[in-house]
């Protein structure tokens, strides 16, 4: 296989040609219906068609879309056209592109663009995250991280978290935040802009790229009952150790199985 760097340079070149598509077609009307309160627009279908084809041509490797689905093979593009697509049929620019390739279950190589906030991530097995437009110390999770009571322990949380846990990470001294996109929090941990991450989303598309991000910058990923994070798994979370271990904590102790 060409090596994970050159296959990062083909994923990135490829996801810049649906920049100008991704920009122009902000505030599209749902055009697909998949479900109560999922849509899909025309963009979402446009992009991922670009991104099929010449992810395909360029490489040889199968893709599994959101949009028009596939195999999750053992080794396969996974690609969201639109991660936060009913942020960008409102005109909310929380949205953006995301692409992982993904061998034997896990990520090798994702980016992540946001174009209607400036920035993007890329990551390759081994290598070090390459991020763009967000904080200058990146990651914050090393040794000099801040406690929850210095103005941090943000967590990016999804629509679809339980309220009990909500709370409870409310009251463990976290800052619970939705965003209305999975793959943009955990690109936020990876920034450096969240300190932490929860979702209980069974896509692969939703997580592959943000899970090799944080693991590039340091962070820890696992399912959201702390085991090892796959591409099959119904959920995942990631963060700094302290923020990680507080959220797992809240989820054992708010499971409906208690």
């Amino acid at each position: 296989m060409t090596s994970p760097l050159e296959l990062l340079a083909f994923a990135e070149a490829i996801v810049d040609e649906t920049t100008d598509r991704f920009r122009t077609g902000l505030g599209a009307k749902p055009a697909q219906f998949k479900g109560q309160g999922d849509f899909a627009t025309e963009v979402d279908i446009a992009i991922e068609t670009n991104l099929r084809r010449r992810l395909t041509q360029l490489t040889g490797i199968p893709v599994y879309g959101e949009e028009s689905g596939g195999k999750l093979a053992e080794t396969v593009w996974v690609v969201d056209p639109i991660d936060g697509t009913a942020n960008y049929s409102a005109g909310n620019p929380l949205c953006g592109t995301l692409v992982a390739l993904v061998q034997d279950h896990q990520p090798l190589v994702a980016v992540a663009d946001f174009p209607l906030l400036g920035r993007r991530l890329a990551a390759a097995d081994g290598a070090p995250l390459r991020s763009v437009g967000g904080p200058p110390n990146g990651f914050g999770g090393g040794e000099d991280a801040l406690g929850f009571d210095e103005a941090r322990g943000h967590v990016g949380c999804s629509s679809h978290l339980q309220t009990p846990i909500f709370n409870d990470l409310k009251r463990k001294g976290l800052r619970p935040r939705i965003t209305g996109s999975v793959g943009l929090d955990s690109a936020f941990v990876g920034q450096g802009v969240f300190d932490g991450a929860v979702n209980f989303s069974p896509h692969a598309w939703d997580n592959a790229a943000g899970a090799l991000f944080v693991r590039s910058a340091g962070g820890l990923v696992t399912d959201p009952y702390g085991e090892e994070w796959t591409v099959h798994s119904a959920g995942m979370v990631v963060g700094t150790a302290q923020v990680h271990a507080t959220i797992l904590d809240s989820i054992r102790s708010n499971r409906a199985d208690n």
